[in-house]
Protein backbone atom coordinates (compact mmCIF):
# COMPACT_ATOMS: atom_id res chain seq x y z
CA UNK A 1 0.00 0.00 0.00
CA UNK A 2 2.76 2.50 0.86
CA UNK A 3 4.01 2.43 -2.96
CA UNK A 4 0.80 3.50 -4.17
CA UNK A 5 0.89 7.38 -5.06
CA UNK A 6 -1.18 10.19 -6.87
CA UNK A 7 0.08 9.91 -10.53
CA UNK A 8 -0.82 12.34 -13.76
CA UNK A 9 -3.80 9.83 -15.03
CA UNK A 10 -5.62 10.36 -10.59
CA UNK A 11 -4.51 14.00 -10.70
CA UNK A 12 -6.32 15.69 -12.92
CA UNK A 13 -7.71 19.45 -11.59
CA UNK A 14 -11.28 19.51 -10.69
CA UNK A 15 -12.87 22.41 -12.83
CA UNK A 16 -16.39 22.76 -13.62
CA UNK A 17 -15.76 23.71 -17.29
CA UNK A 18 -15.39 19.61 -18.28
CA UNK A 19 -19.10 20.01 -18.05
CA UNK A 20 -19.61 22.27 -20.78
CA UNK A 21 -17.52 19.60 -23.24
CA UNK A 22 -19.36 16.76 -21.87
CA UNK A 23 -22.68 19.10 -22.64
CA UNK A 24 -21.65 19.10 -26.12
CA UNK A 25 -21.37 15.77 -26.38
CA UNK A 26 -24.20 14.03 -24.83
CA UNK A 27 -26.61 16.99 -25.47
CA UNK A 28 -25.43 18.88 -28.59
CA UNK A 29 -28.72 19.12 -30.57
CA UNK A 30 -30.83 19.83 -27.04
CA UNK A 31 -31.56 23.38 -26.32
CA UNK A 32 -29.37 25.28 -23.76
CA UNK A 33 -30.19 28.64 -23.77
CA UNK A 34 -33.99 30.40 -24.18
CA UNK A 35 -34.38 34.38 -24.26
CA UNK A 36 -36.47 36.38 -25.80
CA UNK A 37 -36.37 34.99 -29.93
CA UNK A 38 -32.72 33.68 -29.21
CA UNK A 39 -32.21 30.16 -28.79
CA UNK A 40 -29.53 27.90 -28.64
CA UNK A 41 -28.20 24.23 -28.21
CA UNK A 42 -25.53 23.21 -26.51
CA UNK A 43 -23.06 22.13 -29.45
CA UNK A 44 -23.72 26.36 -30.03
CA UNK A 45 -23.02 26.94 -26.63
CA UNK A 46 -19.58 25.26 -26.50
CA UNK A 47 -18.59 26.59 -29.54
CA UNK A 48 -19.57 30.07 -28.82
CA UNK A 49 -17.76 30.15 -25.32
CA UNK A 50 -14.65 28.66 -27.25
CA UNK A 51 -14.73 31.03 -29.99
CA UNK A 52 -15.24 34.26 -26.92
CA UNK A 53 -12.19 32.37 -24.86
CA UNK A 54 -10.03 32.67 -28.24
CA UNK A 55 -11.04 36.61 -28.81
CA UNK A 56 -10.72 37.45 -25.07
CA UNK A 57 -7.11 35.66 -25.01
CA UNK A 58 -6.09 37.68 -28.00
CA UNK A 59 -7.01 41.01 -25.95
CA UNK A 60 -3.96 40.30 -24.02
CA UNK A 61 -6.02 38.46 -21.06
CA UNK A 62 -3.55 35.87 -19.65
CA UNK A 63 -3.81 33.65 -16.26
CA UNK A 64 -4.90 35.03 -13.07
CA UNK A 65 -6.11 38.49 -14.31
CA UNK A 66 -9.71 39.55 -13.40
CA UNK A 67 -12.77 39.88 -16.00
CA UNK A 68 -15.71 41.52 -14.53
CA UNK A 69 -19.27 41.49 -15.98
CA UNK A 70 -21.96 44.36 -15.03
CA UNK A 71 -25.06 42.77 -16.92
CA UNK A 72 -28.22 41.02 -16.10
CA UNK A 73 -29.35 37.33 -16.91
CA UNK A 74 -28.74 37.02 -20.33
CA UNK A 75 -27.47 34.65 -22.65
CA UNK A 76 -24.00 36.54 -22.72
CA UNK A 77 -24.32 36.99 -18.54
CA UNK A 78 -24.78 32.97 -18.72
CA UNK A 79 -21.31 32.19 -21.97
CA UNK A 80 -19.31 34.36 -20.26
CA UNK A 81 -18.92 31.50 -16.46
CA UNK A 82 -17.64 29.50 -18.61
CA UNK A 83 -15.72 31.82 -21.64
CA UNK A 84 -13.94 33.88 -18.99
CA UNK A 85 -12.12 30.40 -16.64
CA UNK A 86 -11.56 29.53 -20.21
CA UNK A 87 -8.65 31.68 -20.52
CA UNK A 88 -7.25 30.97 -17.12
CA UNK A 89 -8.78 34.42 -16.09
CA UNK A 90 -10.97 35.18 -12.68
CA UNK A 91 -14.13 36.10 -13.63
CA UNK A 92 -15.96 38.71 -11.35
CA UNK A 93 -19.77 39.69 -11.58
CA UNK A 94 -21.02 42.52 -10.20
CA UNK A 95 -24.14 43.48 -8.78
CA UNK A 96 -25.96 45.11 -10.95
CA UNK A 97 -27.20 47.69 -8.49
CA UNK A 98 -24.73 49.12 -7.30
CA UNK A 99 -23.76 53.11 -7.84
CA UNK A 100 -20.58 54.30 -10.06
CA UNK A 101 -18.30 55.25 -7.31
CA UNK A 102 -18.51 51.41 -5.80
CA UNK A 103 -18.33 49.82 -8.71
CA UNK A 104 -15.26 52.06 -9.68
CA UNK A 105 -14.04 50.90 -6.24
CA UNK A 106 -14.38 47.38 -7.53
CA UNK A 107 -12.77 47.40 -10.66
CA UNK A 108 -9.79 49.24 -8.98
CA UNK A 109 -9.98 47.21 -5.77
CA UNK A 110 -10.10 43.56 -8.27
CA UNK A 111 -7.10 45.60 -11.11
CA UNK A 112 -9.76 44.50 -13.28
CA UNK A 113 -8.36 44.17 -17.11
CA UNK A 114 -11.36 43.59 -19.03
CA UNK A 115 -15.03 44.61 -18.38
CA UNK A 116 -18.12 43.23 -20.12
CA UNK A 117 -21.21 45.82 -19.83
CA UNK A 118 -24.77 45.23 -20.65
CA UNK A 119 -26.01 48.64 -22.70
CA UNK A 120 -28.19 49.75 -19.90
CA UNK A 121 -25.17 49.38 -17.82
CA UNK A 122 -22.87 51.39 -20.27
CA UNK A 123 -23.43 55.16 -18.69
CA UNK A 124 -22.70 53.58 -15.35
CA UNK A 125 -19.58 52.24 -16.81
CA UNK A 126 -18.74 54.73 -18.42
CA UNK A 127 -19.04 57.04 -15.03
CA UNK A 128 -17.38 54.69 -13.14
CA UNK A 129 -13.89 55.11 -15.08
CA UNK A 130 -13.89 58.50 -15.07
CA UNK A 131 -13.66 57.88 -11.07
CA UNK A 132 -10.15 56.40 -11.72
CA UNK A 133 -7.31 58.68 -10.17
CA UNK A 134 -5.35 60.28 -12.72
CA UNK A 135 -2.87 57.81 -14.13
CA UNK A 136 -5.21 55.07 -13.73
CA UNK A 137 -5.28 52.96 -16.66
CA UNK A 138 -9.28 52.15 -16.63
CA UNK A 139 -10.22 48.77 -17.91
CA UNK A 140 -11.02 48.01 -21.69
CA UNK A 141 -14.88 47.68 -22.08
CA UNK A 142 -16.65 45.30 -24.34
CA UNK A 143 -20.63 46.21 -24.91
CA UNK A 144 -23.13 43.63 -24.60
CA UNK A 145 -26.18 44.02 -26.32
CA UNK A 146 -29.13 41.49 -27.09
CA UNK A 147 -32.95 41.09 -29.11
CA UNK A 148 -33.87 43.58 -26.33
CA UNK A 149 -31.39 45.58 -26.56
CA UNK A 150 -30.91 47.73 -29.91
CA UNK A 151 -27.26 48.13 -31.07
CA UNK A 152 -28.13 50.41 -33.85
CA UNK A 153 -26.41 53.50 -31.95
CA UNK A 154 -23.54 51.40 -30.99
CA UNK A 155 -21.29 51.14 -35.01
CA UNK A 156 -18.66 52.72 -33.27
CA UNK A 157 -17.85 51.35 -30.21
CA UNK A 158 -14.02 49.60 -30.18
CA UNK A 159 -15.44 46.13 -29.11
CA UNK A 160 -18.54 44.44 -29.18
CA UNK A 161 -19.82 41.19 -27.65
CA UNK A 162 -21.11 39.43 -30.45
CA UNK A 163 -18.03 40.52 -33.10
CA UNK A 164 -15.39 39.26 -30.45
CA UNK A 165 -18.19 35.64 -31.04
CA UNK A 166 -17.49 36.00 -34.48
CA UNK A 167 -14.03 36.71 -34.80
CA UNK A 168 -12.67 33.68 -32.27
CA UNK A 169 -11.32 30.15 -32.92
CA UNK A 170 -13.74 28.12 -32.30
CA UNK A 171 -10.99 25.18 -31.96
CA UNK A 172 -9.30 27.30 -29.50
CA UNK A 173 -7.46 25.24 -26.91
CA UNK A 174 -8.78 26.23 -23.79
CA UNK A 175 -6.47 27.27 -21.02
CA UNK A 176 -7.18 24.37 -18.19
CA UNK A 177 -5.68 24.92 -14.05
CA UNK A 178 -2.14 23.83 -13.55
CA UNK A 179 -3.85 23.09 -10.42
CA UNK A 180 -7.66 22.76 -9.48
CA UNK A 181 -6.66 25.45 -6.30
CA UNK A 182 -6.30 28.18 -9.03
CA UNK A 183 -8.67 30.81 -8.54
CA UNK A 184 -11.74 30.72 -10.62
CA UNK A 185 -13.88 33.37 -9.15
CA UNK A 186 -14.47 36.94 -7.41
CA UNK A 187 -17.70 37.90 -5.85
CA UNK A 188 -17.58 40.98 -3.61
CA UNK A 189 -19.85 40.29 -0.48
CA UNK A 190 -20.81 44.26 0.24
CA UNK A 191 -21.47 46.88 -1.97
CA UNK A 192 -21.97 49.70 1.19
CA UNK A 193 -18.44 50.58 2.07
CA UNK A 194 -15.32 51.50 0.83
CA UNK A 195 -13.65 48.56 1.89
CA UNK A 196 -15.32 45.65 -0.02
CA UNK A 197 -14.57 42.01 0.60
CA UNK A 198 -13.83 40.06 -2.36
CA UNK A 199 -14.27 36.47 -1.57
CA UNK A 200 -12.11 34.16 -3.85
CA UNK A 201 -12.50 30.64 -5.13
CA UNK A 202 -10.90 28.34 -6.62
CA UNK A 203 -11.97 25.53 -9.35
CA UNK A 204 -11.86 22.89 -7.03
CA UNK A 205 -14.39 24.47 -4.31
CA UNK A 206 -16.87 25.50 -7.41
CA UNK A 207 -16.52 21.71 -8.84
CA UNK A 208 -17.23 20.62 -5.63
CA UNK A 209 -20.49 22.86 -4.54
CA UNK A 210 -21.91 22.49 -7.75
CA UNK A 211 -22.14 18.73 -7.74
CA UNK A 212 -23.21 19.09 -4.09
CA UNK A 213 -25.92 21.61 -4.98
CA UNK A 214 -27.31 19.12 -8.05
CA UNK A 215 -27.23 16.10 -5.81
CA UNK A 216 -28.64 17.67 -2.41
CA UNK A 217 -31.59 19.50 -4.86
CA UNK A 218 -32.13 16.51 -6.59
CA UNK A 219 -32.33 17.85 -9.59
CA UNK A 220 -33.09 15.74 -12.68
CA UNK A 221 -31.21 15.35 -15.88
CA UNK A 222 -32.23 17.66 -18.56
CA UNK A 223 -34.32 20.40 -16.31
CA UNK A 224 -35.75 23.41 -17.72
CA UNK A 225 -34.54 26.33 -15.17
CA UNK A 226 -35.98 29.14 -14.97
CA UNK A 227 -33.16 32.53 -14.14
CA UNK A 228 -34.84 34.44 -11.40
CA UNK A 229 -32.04 34.67 -8.93
CA UNK A 230 -29.22 36.79 -10.69
CA UNK A 231 -26.20 34.91 -11.68
CA UNK A 232 -23.80 38.21 -10.00
CA UNK A 233 -25.11 36.50 -6.60
CA UNK A 234 -22.87 34.18 -5.93
CA UNK A 235 -22.76 33.31 -9.71
CA UNK A 236 -26.24 31.89 -9.56
CA UNK A 237 -25.43 29.81 -6.21
CA UNK A 238 -23.27 27.95 -8.64
CA UNK A 239 -26.37 26.39 -11.00
CA UNK A 240 -24.50 28.29 -14.06
CA UNK A 241 -22.49 25.43 -14.29
CA UNK A 242 -24.54 23.35 -12.61
CA UNK A 243 -27.33 23.11 -15.45
CA UNK A 244 -24.13 22.29 -18.11
CA UNK A 245 -24.02 19.35 -15.69
CA UNK A 246 -27.26 17.83 -16.47
CA UNK A 247 -28.12 19.10 -19.79
CA UNK A 248 -30.77 21.62 -18.73
CA UNK A 249 -32.31 24.36 -20.58
CA UNK A 250 -31.90 28.01 -19.18
CA UNK A 251 -34.86 30.47 -19.52
CA UNK A 252 -33.08 33.88 -19.05
CA UNK A 253 -34.77 36.80 -17.82
CA UNK A 254 -33.48 40.44 -17.97
CA UNK A 255 -35.85 41.86 -15.18
CA UNK A 256 -38.58 39.60 -12.55
CA UNK A 257 -42.11 40.01 -13.18
CA UNK A 258 -44.36 38.25 -11.70
CA UNK A 259 -47.08 38.38 -14.54
CA UNK A 260 -43.59 37.28 -16.88
CA UNK A 261 -42.47 34.59 -14.65
CA UNK A 262 -45.89 33.22 -14.28
CA UNK A 263 -46.25 33.29 -18.46
CA UNK A 264 -42.72 31.45 -18.66
CA UNK A 265 -42.96 28.89 -16.37
CA UNK A 266 -46.38 27.61 -18.43
CA UNK A 267 -44.84 28.16 -21.60
CA UNK A 268 -41.95 26.18 -21.51
CA UNK A 269 -42.82 23.92 -18.41
CA UNK A 270 -40.00 25.10 -16.13
CA UNK A 271 -39.06 22.40 -13.65
CA UNK A 272 -36.33 24.28 -11.19
CA UNK A 273 -36.20 28.15 -10.09
CA UNK A 274 -34.28 29.96 -7.41
CA UNK A 275 -34.38 33.51 -5.47
CA UNK A 276 -34.62 34.95 -2.10
CA UNK A 277 -38.24 34.71 0.28
CA UNK A 278 -38.90 38.04 -1.47
CA UNK A 279 -39.33 36.42 -4.53
CA UNK A 280 -41.85 33.50 -3.08
CA UNK A 281 -43.76 36.23 -1.26
CA UNK A 282 -44.27 38.01 -4.77
CA UNK A 283 -45.39 34.94 -6.22
CA UNK A 284 -47.63 34.52 -3.34
CA UNK A 285 -49.22 37.28 -2.72
CA UNK A 286 -49.76 38.59 -6.93
CA UNK A 287 -53.52 39.75 -7.03
CA UNK A 288 -54.97 36.70 -7.99
CA UNK A 289 -52.57 34.12 -8.24
CA UNK A 290 -52.91 30.79 -10.56
CA UNK A 291 -52.65 27.60 -8.86
CA UNK A 292 -49.57 25.81 -11.54
CA UNK A 293 -50.65 23.43 -14.17
CA UNK A 294 -47.50 21.18 -13.02
CA UNK A 295 -45.55 21.20 -9.79
CA UNK A 296 -42.08 23.71 -9.64
CA UNK A 297 -39.18 22.87 -7.52
CA UNK A 298 -38.38 26.42 -5.96
CA UNK A 299 -34.76 26.45 -4.24
CA UNK A 300 -34.91 29.43 -1.82
CA UNK A 301 -32.20 30.91 0.78
CA UNK A 302 -30.49 33.86 1.59
CA UNK A 303 -33.34 34.77 4.63
CA UNK A 304 -35.27 32.03 6.90
CA UNK A 305 -38.71 31.92 5.13
CA UNK A 306 -41.60 32.93 7.27
CA UNK A 307 -43.57 29.76 7.45
CA UNK A 308 -46.82 31.93 6.68
CA UNK A 309 -45.23 32.42 3.00
CA UNK A 310 -44.41 29.04 2.62
CA UNK A 311 -47.68 28.04 3.01
CA UNK A 312 -48.89 30.20 0.60
CA UNK A 313 -46.64 29.47 -1.84
CA UNK A 314 -46.83 25.49 -1.55
CA UNK A 315 -50.54 26.07 -1.88
CA UNK A 316 -49.93 27.27 -5.62
CA UNK A 317 -47.69 24.15 -6.59
CA UNK A 318 -44.45 25.26 -5.65
CA UNK A 319 -42.46 22.55 -4.01
CA UNK A 320 -40.26 24.72 -1.99
CA UNK A 321 -36.40 23.43 -0.67
CA UNK A 322 -35.01 25.93 1.45
CA UNK A 323 -31.05 25.98 1.96
CA UNK A 324 -28.71 28.28 3.78
CA UNK A 325 -25.28 29.49 2.10
CA UNK A 326 -22.92 32.25 1.82
CA UNK A 327 -20.72 33.45 -0.96
CA UNK A 328 -18.07 32.81 1.09
CA UNK A 329 -19.21 28.79 0.61
CA UNK A 330 -19.91 29.62 -3.02
CA UNK A 331 -23.40 28.25 -2.66
CA UNK A 332 -25.96 26.47 -0.35
CA UNK A 333 -24.49 23.97 2.22
CA UNK A 334 -27.16 23.01 4.73
CA UNK A 335 -30.41 22.07 3.68
CA UNK A 336 -34.13 20.88 5.33
CA UNK A 337 -33.36 17.55 4.49
CA UNK A 338 -36.50 16.06 4.26
CA UNK A 339 -37.97 13.16 6.58
CA UNK A 340 -40.72 11.18 5.79
CA UNK A 341 -42.79 11.21 8.83
CA UNK A 342 -42.80 15.17 8.59
CA UNK A 343 -45.56 13.81 5.48
CA UNK A 344 -48.25 12.92 8.48
CA UNK A 345 -47.78 16.64 9.67
CA UNK A 346 -50.14 19.13 9.28
CA UNK A 347 -49.65 21.66 6.55
CA UNK A 348 -48.72 24.59 8.68
CA UNK A 349 -46.35 22.03 11.03
CA UNK A 350 -44.32 21.40 7.55
CA UNK A 351 -44.18 24.98 6.72
CA UNK A 352 -42.94 25.53 9.89
CA UNK A 353 -40.20 22.84 9.77
CA UNK A 354 -39.52 23.49 6.53
CA UNK A 355 -38.24 27.34 7.95
CA UNK A 356 -35.26 25.64 9.57
CA UNK A 357 -32.03 25.39 7.34
CA UNK A 358 -31.24 21.66 8.29
CA UNK A 359 -28.67 19.75 7.90
CA UNK A 360 -25.10 20.03 6.10
CA UNK A 361 -25.43 18.86 2.30
CA UNK A 362 -23.25 15.75 1.90
CA UNK A 363 -20.07 17.69 0.22
CA UNK A 364 -19.40 19.16 3.63
CA UNK A 365 -17.41 18.41 6.02
CA UNK A 366 -18.84 20.31 9.24
CA UNK A 367 -21.48 22.45 10.28
CA UNK A 368 -22.07 23.12 13.83
CA UNK A 369 -22.69 25.94 15.66
CA UNK A 370 -20.71 27.27 18.36
CA UNK A 371 -20.17 29.24 21.76
CA UNK A 372 -18.35 32.63 19.65
CA UNK A 373 -15.84 33.35 22.54
CA UNK A 374 -14.69 29.35 23.58
CA UNK A 375 -15.34 27.76 20.04
CA UNK A 376 -17.13 24.77 21.48
CA UNK A 377 -20.26 23.11 20.53
CA UNK A 378 -23.79 24.99 22.02
CA UNK A 379 -26.46 22.23 23.57
CA UNK A 380 -28.77 20.39 21.24
CA UNK A 381 -31.60 22.54 22.44
CA UNK A 382 -32.98 24.42 20.15
CA UNK A 383 -32.99 27.03 22.51
CA UNK A 384 -28.47 28.22 22.90
CA UNK A 385 -27.37 30.22 20.26
CA UNK A 386 -24.16 29.91 18.91
CA UNK A 387 -22.68 31.04 15.90
CA UNK A 388 -22.62 28.97 13.21
CA UNK A 389 -18.89 27.55 11.63
CA UNK A 390 -18.60 25.62 8.44
CA UNK A 391 -15.60 23.32 7.02
CA UNK A 392 -15.64 21.55 3.60
CA UNK A 393 -14.08 21.55 0.42
CA UNK A 394 -16.38 24.84 -1.00
CA UNK A 395 -15.02 27.18 1.33
CA UNK A 396 -12.97 30.07 0.23
CA UNK A 397 -9.38 30.51 -0.02
CA UNK A 398 -9.80 33.91 1.34
CA UNK A 399 -10.41 37.55 0.66
CA UNK A 400 -8.96 39.00 -1.90
CA UNK A 401 -5.64 41.51 -0.50
CA UNK A 402 -7.25 40.94 2.97
CA UNK A 403 -5.40 38.54 4.72
CA UNK A 404 -6.16 40.44 8.05
CA UNK A 405 -10.08 39.79 7.65
CA UNK A 406 -9.52 36.32 5.81
CA UNK A 407 -7.78 35.43 8.95
CA UNK A 408 -10.65 36.72 11.65
CA UNK A 409 -13.06 34.66 9.52
CA UNK A 410 -11.14 31.12 9.07
CA UNK A 411 -9.52 30.82 11.94
CA UNK A 412 -6.91 28.55 13.41
CA UNK A 413 -8.97 25.97 14.48
CA UNK A 414 -9.87 25.42 10.50
CA UNK A 415 -13.64 26.56 10.42
CA UNK A 416 -15.01 29.18 8.42
CA UNK A 417 -16.97 31.83 11.28
CA UNK A 418 -20.01 32.75 9.47
CA UNK A 419 -21.22 35.42 11.86
CA UNK A 420 -24.64 33.91 11.81
CA UNK A 421 -26.38 33.22 14.39
CA UNK A 422 -27.83 29.55 15.40
CA UNK A 423 -29.47 27.30 17.36
CA UNK A 424 -29.26 23.62 16.49
CA UNK A 425 -32.06 21.25 17.44
CA UNK A 426 -32.60 17.83 19.16
CA UNK A 427 -32.94 16.07 16.09
CA UNK A 428 -29.44 17.93 14.77
CA UNK A 429 -31.41 20.33 12.59
CA UNK A 430 -29.64 23.74 12.38
CA UNK A 431 -31.93 27.02 12.67
CA UNK A 432 -30.88 29.96 11.76
CA UNK A 433 -31.81 32.89 14.44
CA UNK A 434 -30.11 35.94 13.19
CA UNK A 435 -26.91 37.75 12.12
CA UNK A 436 -24.55 38.24 15.19
CA UNK A 437 -25.19 42.35 14.35
CA UNK A 438 -28.90 41.97 13.89
CA UNK A 439 -29.87 40.39 17.58
CA UNK A 440 -31.23 42.61 19.74
CA UNK A 441 -30.26 42.87 23.67
CA UNK A 442 -33.08 44.32 25.38
CA UNK A 443 -33.10 44.38 29.16
CA UNK A 444 -29.92 41.84 28.93
CA UNK A 445 -32.53 39.58 26.87
CA UNK A 446 -31.33 38.52 23.72
CA UNK A 447 -34.37 38.94 20.93
CA UNK A 448 -34.12 36.95 17.58
CA UNK A 449 -35.01 39.49 15.14
CA UNK A 450 -35.80 36.28 12.27
CA UNK A 451 -38.74 34.64 15.49
CA UNK A 452 -40.30 37.70 15.84
CA UNK A 453 -40.78 38.49 12.05
CA UNK A 454 -41.92 34.81 11.61
CA UNK A 455 -44.99 35.62 14.06
CA UNK A 456 -45.73 39.02 12.63
CA UNK A 457 -45.59 37.25 8.78
CA UNK A 458 -48.20 35.32 10.48
CA UNK A 459 -50.59 38.15 10.82
CA UNK A 460 -52.74 38.00 7.51
CA UNK A 461 -52.30 41.51 6.46
CA UNK A 462 -48.65 41.43 6.36
CA UNK A 463 -47.01 41.51 3.19
CA UNK A 464 -43.34 42.05 3.95
CA UNK A 465 -42.09 42.61 7.75
CA UNK A 466 -38.48 43.13 8.89
CA UNK A 467 -37.86 43.69 12.75
CA UNK A 468 -34.69 45.69 13.62
CA UNK A 469 -33.26 47.56 17.21
CA UNK A 470 -34.63 50.70 18.22
CA UNK A 471 -33.14 52.31 20.96
CA UNK A 472 -34.75 52.56 24.22
CA UNK A 473 -33.84 54.58 27.46
CA UNK A 474 -34.79 51.58 30.00
CA UNK A 475 -34.28 48.51 28.16
CA UNK A 476 -31.20 49.64 25.91
CA UNK A 477 -32.88 48.55 22.45
CA UNK A 478 -36.40 47.15 21.88
CA UNK A 479 -37.73 45.99 18.30
CA UNK A 480 -38.89 47.81 16.00
CA UNK A 481 -41.18 46.25 13.06
CA UNK A 482 -41.30 47.45 9.65
CA UNK A 483 -43.84 46.61 7.35
CA UNK A 484 -45.99 46.66 4.33
CA UNK A 485 -49.98 45.18 4.37
CA UNK A 486 -51.47 44.43 1.81
CA UNK A 487 -53.41 46.79 -0.21
CA UNK A 488 -51.39 49.64 0.98
CA UNK A 489 -52.33 52.53 2.43
CA UNK A 490 -55.11 55.02 1.37
CA UNK A 491 -56.73 58.34 2.44
CA UNK A 492 -57.15 58.66 5.83
CA UNK A 493 -53.39 57.42 5.96
CA UNK A 494 -52.62 58.20 9.93
CA UNK A 495 -55.49 56.95 11.15
CA UNK A 496 -54.78 53.79 8.93
CA UNK A 497 -51.69 53.29 10.24
CA UNK A 498 -52.67 53.16 13.90
CA UNK A 499 -54.86 50.89 13.21
CA UNK A 500 -52.50 48.59 11.65
CA UNK A 501 -49.63 49.45 14.46
CA UNK A 502 -52.01 48.85 16.97
CA UNK A 503 -53.19 45.65 15.91
CA UNK A 504 -49.78 43.83 14.84
CA UNK A 505 -48.69 45.08 18.37
CA UNK A 506 -51.50 42.99 20.25
CA UNK A 507 -51.24 40.31 17.17
CA UNK A 508 -47.48 39.78 18.82
CA UNK A 509 -48.60 40.01 22.28
CA UNK A 510 -50.77 37.15 22.15
CA UNK A 511 -47.96 34.65 20.76
CA UNK A 512 -44.23 36.21 21.74
CA UNK A 513 -43.22 36.93 25.16
CA UNK A 514 -43.32 40.22 26.43
CA UNK A 515 -40.08 41.09 25.54
CA UNK A 516 -40.05 39.99 21.96
CA UNK A 517 -42.86 41.92 20.99
CA UNK A 518 -42.37 44.96 19.10
CA UNK A 519 -43.10 48.42 20.99
CA UNK A 520 -42.94 50.20 17.57
CA UNK A 521 -44.54 49.05 14.30
CA UNK A 522 -43.60 51.43 11.23
CA UNK A 523 -45.41 51.26 8.06
CA UNK A 524 -44.36 51.54 4.63
CA UNK A 525 -45.37 51.05 1.29
CA UNK A 526 -42.64 49.12 0.49
CA UNK A 527 -39.60 47.70 2.42
CA UNK A 528 -35.68 48.27 1.04
CA UNK A 529 -34.07 45.59 -0.84
CA UNK A 530 -30.55 44.50 -2.13
CA UNK A 531 -30.34 43.58 -5.60
CA UNK A 532 -30.98 39.68 -4.65
CA UNK A 533 -34.14 40.35 -2.75
CA UNK A 534 -33.10 40.85 0.72
CA UNK A 535 -34.41 43.41 3.18
CA UNK A 536 -32.28 46.18 3.79
CA UNK A 537 -31.66 46.32 7.26
CA UNK A 538 -28.68 48.53 7.34
CA UNK A 539 -31.39 50.79 5.86
CA UNK A 540 -33.88 50.05 8.54
CA UNK A 541 -31.54 50.01 11.59
CA UNK A 542 -30.64 53.88 10.17
CA UNK A 543 -34.18 55.22 10.66
CA UNK A 544 -35.22 53.02 13.56
CA UNK A 545 -31.95 55.08 15.37
CA UNK A 546 -32.81 58.20 14.07
CA UNK A 547 -36.32 58.03 15.51
CA UNK A 548 -34.46 58.33 18.62
CA UNK A 549 -34.90 56.59 21.97
CA UNK A 550 -38.50 55.30 23.39
CA UNK A 551 -38.19 57.18 26.65
CA UNK A 552 -39.43 55.90 29.81
CA UNK A 553 -42.50 58.64 30.15
CA UNK A 554 -43.74 56.90 26.91
CA UNK A 555 -44.07 53.16 28.19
Amino acid sequence: MDLLKPNPANSCPLTPLTFLERAATVCGESTSIIYNTTAYTWSQTNRRCLQLASSITSLGINRGHVVSVVAPNIPAMYELHFAVPMTGAVLNTINTRLDARMISVLLRHSETKLVFVDKLFLPLLVQATTLFPMGTQPPTLVLITDDEVSSSTTVNFHHTYEDLVKKGNPDFTWVRPESEWDPMTLNYTSGTTSSPKGVVHSHRSIFIITLDSLIDWSVQKHPVYLWTLPMFHSNGWSFSWGMAAVGGTNICLRKFDVSLVCDLIGRYNVTYMCGAPVVLNMLSSSPNPKPLKNPVQFLTGGAPPPAAVLLRTESLGFVVSHGYGLTEAAGVVVSCAWKPNWNDLTALERATLKARQGVRTIGMTEVDVVDTHSGKRVKRDGLTLGEVVLKGGCVMLGYLKDPETTSQCVKSDGRLYTGDVGVIHSDGYLEIKDRLKDVIISGGENVCSVEVESVVYMNAAVVEAAVVARPDEFWGETPCAFVSVKGGVTNGRDDQEKVVEKEIVEFCRERLPHYMVPKTVVVMEELPKTSTGKIQKVMLREIAKSMGSISVNAM
